[in-house]
């Protein structure tokens, strides 16, 4: 698993950068990407895995408070939840950096998403097969905003796996719109959906031109 250890965010001291965190001096551009998905399918997972820096997450503990509040189907042993945001770092080439956003994904957080897309030039949406529904609101809200998106199946092992052609169906998507499989606890695989994404964005933008 490639997962990395993150920081939490907290009120305590601020303290230097470390020298792998700091922007590359190549580096001429900057993307804002949202990772974004319903509660449990894998967003601060994503992040972590990928991130070439520290990823910063707004975990806190899930309490009694969210028990018939926050649907856990299929994360029952969830202990912690993104009240916030989860932040991380890839450099794709020399001179691109994207910058990660991971949403929280419950309903009661949604307030926060419209601050995460602002500015942002497309989207991961992540999935998880066994609660397909929980995706419905997550596309409706990125098509009302215009934010382009990708899907990415997050193969959980017990998860049912249909075919490509019955999941655009279910889930009413445009021709167009990639949907690929990923693992998000894997670098190599969370990467490799980030660069499905900036294909798509490089497609739409030739389109265009």
């Amino acid at each position: 698993m490639d997962f990395k250890s993150s920081d939490t965010l907290t009120s305590g001291a601020i303290t230097g950068p470390r020298a792998q965190d700091v922007l590359p001096a190549t580096a001429t551009a900057a993307v804002k990407v949202v990772i974004v998905g319903g509660f449990g399918v894998g967003k601060t997972t994503m992040v972590g895995s990928v991130s070439e820096i520290r990823p910063l997450t707004t975990e806190e503990t899930m309490t009694q408070a969210g028990i018939g509040v926050d649907d856990n189907y299929g994360s029952e042993t969830k202990t912690a939840t993104t009240v916030a945001m989860d932040f991380g770092r890839i450099s794709i080439s020399d001179e691109l950096v994207l910058y990660l956003f991971g949403t929280p994904g419950q309903e009661r957080f949604w307030f926060l998403w419209n601050g995460l897309f602002e500015g942002a030039l497309g989207a991961v949406v992540l999935i998880d097969t066994r609660r397909l529904q929980v995706s419905f609101d997550v596309i409706g809200r990125l098509e009302e905003k215009g934010v382009p998106f990708i899907i990415a199946v997050n193969d959980f092992p017990d998860a049912p796996r249909h075919p490509m052609d019955a999941l655009r169906r279910a889930l009413d998507l445009e021709q167009g719109v990639p949907i690929v499989h990923c693992d998000a606890r894997h670098r190599a695989s969370s990467r490799d959906t980030l660069m499905t994404l900036m294909r798509y964005l490089h497609s739409l933008a030739v389109a265009k031109a």
